[in-house]
Formats: C-alpha cells, structure tokens, sequence
C-alpha cells in the first residue's frame, strides 16, 4: 500500500507543476483578467424553488478538494490499523516532528506579521505538500532510501490531519447551529450504516453529499468531514477464510471457464480485499492527476509583474510565509525528530542517518496545496492574497533547493552505490588485500581455477541486477566459484546492515547461499518484519549473536576497504580488480581471459 501510494503521488507531480505554470502563464498574460473571472462564474443545482451555487473556485476548493482530504483519511486508517502507524514507536518521531514543523513556521511568520493586518495567515506555512515532496525524493533517487519516504509520508499524514483541525478551528468564521445539528444528524446515520455492517455505495454518496453540504452551510470547511468519512472507511487485513474463498473461486474459473464463475472470482477476490483498499486505489490517481492539478490551476495564478514582485520583497507576509516554509519547517521538523530520539520516545525505521533526515526537513518545506488552501481562507479579497502566494512558491522552491543540496552533500560522504563507471576517480589498490580463505562464503568448487570475489550489499540496486548474472556465469562455467563479502553502504542502504546480520545468522546452520538468494530477490522488502519472514522460512534466529555477526561482517568490510572498494558491487577476478561492464558478455570475457592465464 505505501509503495502503491508513492509511485502515485510521486508519478503526478509533473501533471501537477504543469498546472501550475499554466496557473501562472495564464494570470500573467493579455488575457490575465479572464483567470479570475473564470473561476468566479457561479454554477449551481436548483430544484423548484432550492437553489444551491457556488463558484468554480468554490467548487474546487471545497468540494474537489474534500475527495482529496478523504484520501488522506482513508490512509489514515489503513496506516493506523494496518501499516505503519500501529507501531507506536514509530509513529511517536514523525508525529513529534510534525507538531514541531507546524508550530516553528507559525512562529517565524508571527514573528514579522504579529499585531499587522496578515496576522491572520500564521496557518499558511504549517502544511507539506506532500505530492511535491515525494516527486522530489523520486528525483532524489537512491539517495533517499525507503525508510526515509515512509518517515516522511507518516510525517505528512499528522500534517495534514493537524492542518485540517487547524483550518475548523482557527478559519471558521461563523456557524450555524441548524445546519451543524443536521451534519450531526446524518454523520450519525453514516456511522448507523457501518455499525449495521450495511454496505450499499448508493447510501453512503447519498448521506456523504448531503453531509457535505449541510457542513458547508454550518460555517465549518467541509474537508473536516472528508478527512472523517475517509477515518469511518472499514479497513482489515485479508482473512484466511476469504483467501481460500477466493483461490477456490478462480480456480473453478481456470478449470471450467464461464461467465458466472468468472463473475464469482472477480467477486470473491474484490471481497478479500478491504473497501479502504479498493477506494484507494480507484480514487487515488484521480487525486493525484485531476483534482489536486485541477486546485493548483484554480489557486496558483498570481501576476508576476514589476510592481507585485517589488511589493512582495518588502511584504512581512511574503517573507514570513517564505521564511516559515524554509527555516520555520526545516528547524521545527529536525528539532521535532532530535527531541523524541533524545527522551527515548520512539525510533526511526530503517535506521536513517541524520543526513538523510535532513534532508527530508528541507524538503517538507515544499508547502503548495493545502498553503494555498488556507491563503483563500485567510485572504479572501484581500490585497494580502498575492503576496503570500508568491511568498508560498519562494519559499517552496528555496526549501527544494535547500533539500537537493543536503542530500547531494549527504551522498557524498557516505560510500558509493553505482557500477563501476560511476566510481569516483581514486588512486586505489588494483589487487585484493585478503586472500579467499576458509572463513569466506564460497558458492563453486574449491579447486576453481577462476575465483570472483564480490563485495556487495544487499539493499544496492547494482548488486541485485548483478546477482542473476553472476549466477548464469556459475551455471555456464563450472570451473568458476563465486566469493562474497559484506560491504554495507549504511549511509545510503539502512537496511543492508541488518540484510548482512541475518545473512550471517543463517550461515550458522549453513544456508548462506539461501539467505543470499532470498535478500536480493526481496530487496525492497528489507524491514525487520521481512527480515524475520526470510529467517523463519530457513528456521533461522536472525537476532541471536548479532555483535558476533557485526564484527564478521566489519571484517568483510576493512579487506574491502584495504583493497581499494569504494562501492558496490565490486568484483576481482583472480585477485585482480574487475574494471568491465556488469553484464554477461564483459564478465564471462574476464573469465575466460583469467582463465587462459591462470
């Protein structure tokens, strides 16, 4: 599910800046003045003598946007029920790291508008865009490894829950008691229907609509109610019974094809998955690729002119937006992680390094959909509205630089994961330092007359499209053995330590070679729960010496090191540094070269 939600999120952030500089060419150009007049046309239902209407923007901004917060709600209670918010631990570092990256950039922005006439627009810094951020990462690539997005999208879900409580509280202006009792009135019979365990589409969008528009009317934003029917959406884990339900099913279909045992296949199967999951999945690309570019194309056009720009530099509520999202973010979220670290509260997954962490605090200061969301709810018709727009895309393009450049410089100083063409240029040994030994894992006969020796780490992505290779060079040439060492890259691989630990665990009960298989085919897949599936598939205790693992694997690492390796993969043939091409023409080249001069 989170990497589903990733790869969507991630995917659509070039829609989603193409809407904005549409947004932007279109309020600067000759026909700036028909931007705003087009999203203030009214559109509306009416039925006799009821009418109900809204403006374009209106209709975006609180109708598109609360399929948006419903999303967000329906994460929420698939993390907390059945991902990574059930670990407390877990969820205490970002959760704390979210309050600190809300209330340090309402701060640094009180700090320049307190007492003024923007004072009233301290929420617009608070929120991460979290389409932006994780676009960003995707860039980023191998610097940011998965321990860091999930940090960092668990970070997001409590800021934009935060953010919504922030936006009923705070930016309610006035309320209306019969409409609020009737959005009361039907919340409770949309809960009836789940207790009932009452499961007809048609009554939950009937009462959902009607929900909507009786919180509209009340003077609460209607996203507060999106966010809460997402939380309501039943979600639970597939049931033994319901998978073998299921796999009967579609294997009634495979023996004896039809149309009705087809039917009851795609039935069977759509039920072993919960309706959260099903609602994620068909509305999230329509999230992620219409309704929040649609926003962005609604709220993003500000003119760029002379006189605005000149304004804007000289505006406290330009610069305080600017500077909340850039420091106010940045200092809250690494203040926010290092205090729960500090007391104990809580841990990190996928043991990140400080540098990986911060560069996910620059970037959370990307603030974009739901800033621009509660600009409209700040400024509505002010002359305010401007300037803290543009104050929302400096401040964000400043944090992705900021981001960009803490992670480059991150890279840098942690080792390299790349083929060897990408290696740095290095004076280094040619030769290996340690000779293959009987402390070595070795897969080949021991009279081999060629010996690769690879250093490799087994979250690296090089390494893993290497291994099937280097097994193919095994099967065709049986006088060929294989050696290999630990080099883990934790700085850039937080998993790949603990890989190499229960690696070496296995090879206690001597299925080395197993364990090895089954990393590099589950690479993705490294946490310590996948970690303790793989030991007990071998009957393996994965944790039971582990200083004594550590130190074997430090060993690995210091021959590496001593032999000139800088990063993964690195191979030797017959003690000789390989310099080829990682592929199977350039290797079994280098084979049949070691082998004619052996």
């Amino acid at each position: 599910m989170l990497r589903a939600f990733l790869r969507t999120e991630a995917g659509s952030t070039s829609v989603l800046l193409v809407a904005t500089a549409l947004a932007l060419i279109w309020a600067n150009s000759p026909w700036g003045g028909t931007y705003e007049a087009f999203w203030h046309t009214s559109m509306g239902i009416s039925f006799g003598g009821a009418e109900f209407s809204l403006d374009l923007r209106h209709w975006v901004n609180d109708g598109l946007m609360t399929v948006f917060f419903f999303l967000i709600g329906l994460e929420v209670s698939y993390e907390v029920r059945l991902g990574q918010l059930r670990d407390r631990r877990l969820i205490a570092v970002p959760a704390v790291a979210a309050f600190g990256g809300m209330l340090v950039p309402a701060g640094v922005y009180l700090l320049l508008n307190y007492g003024g006439p923007g004072a009233g627009g301290w929420g617009v810094p608070i929120a991460t865009d979290t389409a932006f951020v994780l676009g960003l990462l995707a860039v980023v690539g191998a610097r940011c490894p998965d321990p860091l997005r999930a940090f960092l999208l668990t970070l997001a879900i409590v800021d934009d829950v935060l953010a919504i409580i922030i936006i009923a509280i705070f930016y309610t202006d006035e309320l209306s008691v019969t409409a609020l009792i009737t959005a009361a009135v039907l919340l409770a019979a949309i809960m009836t229907l789940r207790w009932l365990k009452i499961w007809r589409a048609p009554a939950y969008i009937v009462l959902g609509f009607a929900l909507w528009v009786a919180t509209l009317e009340s003077g609460i934003h209607p996203t507060l109610i999106g966010i809460a029917l997402g939380v309501l959406v039943f979600v639970y884990a597939p049931t033994d019974h319901k998978l073998l339900l299921a796999g009967e099913a579609v294997q009634e279909f495979t023996s004896e094809p039809s149309a009705r045992a087809a039917r009851e296949a795609a039935l069977r199967v759509q039920r072993a998955v919960s309706v959260n999951e099903r609602l994620q999945l068909r509305l999230h690309p329509w999230s992620s690729y219409v309704i929040v570019p649609v926003f962005a194309l609604a709220n993003a056009g500000v003119q760029l002119d002379g006189e605005t720009l000149r304004a804007a530099v000289t505006s406290p509520v330009a610069i305080g937006v600017a500077l909340g999202l850039l420091l106010g973010k940045f200092a809250g979220i690494s203040l926010g992680t290092w205090l729960p670290l500090r007391l104990g509260w809580g841990v990190l997954p996928g043991n990140l390094v400080w540098g990986q962490l911060l560069g996910g605090a620059a970037v959370s200061g990307i603030g974009f959909t739901v800033a621009l969301f509660i600009v409209d709810l700040a400024f509505a018709g002010s002359d305010l509205h401007a300037p803290a727009k543009i104050g929302i895309l400096a401040g964000s393009l400043l944090s992705a630089g900021m981001g960009w450049l803490i992670f480059r410089l991150a890279w840098d100083r942690g080792g390299v994961c790349a083929p060897p063409e990408a290696e740095p240029a290095e004076d280094l040994p040619t030769t290996l330092a340690v000779p293959v030994g009987p402390g070595d894992h070795v897969r080949g006969p021991a009279d081999a007359r060629v010996t690769l020796v690879e250093y490799g780490d087994f979250e690296c992505p090089y390494c893993g499209r290497l291994h099937p290779i280097l097994e193919e060079v095994l099967r065709k040439n049986p006088d060929v053995r294989l050696v290999f060492r630990h080099f883990p890259l934790r700085t850039l691989h937080p998993r790949a330590n603990a890989a190499a630990i229960v690696a070496e665990a296995a090879a206690d009960r001597g299925r080395f070679w197993e364990m090895h298989d089954i990393l590099y085919d589950n690479q993705r897949f490294l946490t310590d729960a996948d970690l303790e599936h793989y030991a007990a598939e071998l009957d393996v205790d994965p944790w039971s010496d582990v200083s004594r693992h550590a130190a074997r694997i430090a060993v690995d690492e210091t021959s590496g090191r001593d032999s000139g390796v800088r990063g993964t993969p690195t191979l030797f043939v017959n003690g000789v540094r390989y310099e080829g091409g990682h592929d199977l023409d350039s290797i079994t080249r280098a084979v049949e070269e070691s082998r004619e001069s052996a």
